[in-house]
């Protein structure tokens, strides 16, 4: 009897006579002229969940699916197999005086794995499972390892971020994550576009990454003899573009920032930064509700989301609270009585909060507001008016200018988003970078870099704009109940194999 799904779990059988067997099968197809690895292309008229959404419709007639064999059973003259394609299983019955003796004598020797295409007509079983009665069974591919049984049970998960390709196949809910992924960003680019927005591209090699605090990977341009990083954001070269005249600018792609891995980073991401110009940060906050109603709508057909057992509801506005408002209700310290980087030091110090000497005042409100509030905001709520000494490249407020046009926008706890009225001053961004440039003198490894060209677009004249960051894989994480980002990232980041103990 051909190997079936029951056979992969039997412990006493050699994993290596198994793949030994397919290995000789597919020998005996070639010697015979039957190598699948011949076959170019196969036309599919359907797949499984079109057939039974629509089975009054397809009932009696043809169709042609294909997919992968997940199950097999053979019964003498007729068998039964589960085929799984994109949209999910849909069971076939073959039988011998249905497709001819020596095809289905080929049939019962196909293996669990391996691709197979079938035509044949839509019925019913008498149990009630709709499936294709088979004239045909074409093998496409031949599948030369075994498959594991209940792969996502394994309780070394590495293996299937490792091995994405085995999770899709043994995971349904692995896919459909990815597939909702995907209409997310669909979703992300209609609204925009449908705002006036135009997608660009920038460069990814750039000679100062600048744009965020974090960083950068570093690596050797060896035609021009020059050392280059990878972006760490997309701001300064889309900045440049609002200069050139481009109103609406977004870009969705990757960017690489030189750090850990946990559940909610990862070195290279997907980041999606927009800017407008002629608006400002509450332009910002106002799209930024939209959007996030928009997508899940779109997506999920609700605005009321469940992560981890707890709802948020992004249907109702949004919550607006200035940092120094959220510190002075989660941990009692108003920062508006405090005058000096001493007496901010001083509170630090009463609170237990670790700082270095080179904080000042608004760096502190910041180690308060990561320390005390980010865990309490939970329903999506926007953090507005930072501290200019942790906001190099956002625009003071005219009336206080210890503090800047900026919000973070939050769900569940988590930095969703990050936002500016950006800063267009060209004498005041040249101050700003040189603040950042002793910072980074002071052993601050993630402080941005003079970027002279983009003063010099600066000098050119920027109009007023408001531009926002958001994480995209933090979004998908929220939308699709997923624990970590590893498990929205098709392929995250691994240690090599062989190297995971070092």
């Amino acid at each position: 009897m051909a190997e079936t799904q029951n056979q992969n779990t039997a412990p006493e059988q050699d994993l290596n006579q198994l793949l030994k067997v397919r290995r000789e099968k597919l020998a005996v197809l070639q010697e015979n002229g039957k190598d699948p690895f011949r076959i170019t292309k196969f036309d599919v008229t359907h797949h499984s969940a079109e057939i039974k959404e629509n089975f009054e419709q397809l009932e009696g007639k043809q169709v042609t699916v294909a997919g992968r064999v997940m199950s097999k059973r053979v019964m003498g003259k007729a068998s039964f197999c589960n085929v799984q394609d994109i949209q999910g299983n849909i069971q076939s019955y073959v039988a011998r005086d249905s497709i001819g003796e020596e095809p289905y004598a080929d049939f019962k020797k196909y293996d669990v794995g391996d691709i197979v295409g079938i035509k044949g007509e839509v019925f019913k079983t008498k149990t009630g499972e709709i499936s294709i009665h088979a004239a045909e069974v074409t093998l496409l591919s031949k599948s030369l390892q075994i498959l594991p049984e209940k792969f996502h049970g394994l309780t070394n998960t590495d293996i299937r971020y490792r091995q994405r390709y085995t999770d899709l196949i043994m995971n349904a809910e692995v896919k459909k994550t990815f597939i909702l992924r995907s209409k997310i960003i669909s979703a992300i680019r209609r609204y925009l576009d449908g705002q006036g927005f135009m997608e660009v591209e920038t460069p990814m090699l750039v000679a100062n990454a600048g744009g965020a605090a974090a960083r950068p990977f570093e690596t050797h341009f060896n035609a021009l003899d020059e050392d280059v990083k990878l972006r760490i954001s997309l701001e300064l070269y889309l900045k440049r573009l609002i200069v050139g005249g481009l109103e609406r600018v977004y870009e969705i792609g990757r960017v690489f920032r030189n750090e850990g891995l946990d559940t909610r980073h990862n070195p290279e991401f997907t980041l999606m930064e927009l800017y407008q110009a002629y608006t400002d940060y509450h332009g910002m906050m106002d799209l930024t509700e939209n959007l996030y109603r928009y997508v899940a709508k779109e997506v999920l057909g609700t605005t009321s989301i469940t992560y981890n057992g707890i709802e948020m509801d992004l249907g109702k506005p949004f919550e607006r609270i200035t940092m120094v408002d959220a510190v002075k209700k989660y941990a009692g310290v108003d920062f508006n009585g405090i005058s000096s980087d001493e007496e901010a030091k001083k509170a630090a110090k009463e609170h237990k909060i670790e700082f270095e000497e080179r904080h000042k005042k608004g760096d502190i409100l910041n180690l308060f507001f990561e320390e005390y509030v980010e865990e309490h905001l939970v329903q999506p709520t926007f953090v507005m008016d930072h501290p200019v000494e942790i906001s190099p490249l956002t625009k003071k407020k005219p009336e206080n200018p210890d503090y800047v046009e900026r919000f973070e926008f939050f769900m569940n706890g988590w930095e969703m988003a990050n936002a500016y009225s950006e800063l267009n001053d060209p004498i005041d961004q040249r101050e700003r970078f040189a603040a950042q440039e002793e910072a980074f003198a002071a052993g601050d490894e993630e402080a941005n870099h003079t970027d002279e060209d983009f003063l010099n677009a600066l000098e050119i004249g920027m109009p007023p704009t408001g531009g926002i960051g958001f994480g995209i894989d933090r979004m998908v994480m929220l939308l699709t109940d997923s624990p970590a980002i590893r498990d929205v990232l098709l392929f995250p980041t691994m240690k090599t194999l062989g190297k995971e103990n070092q």
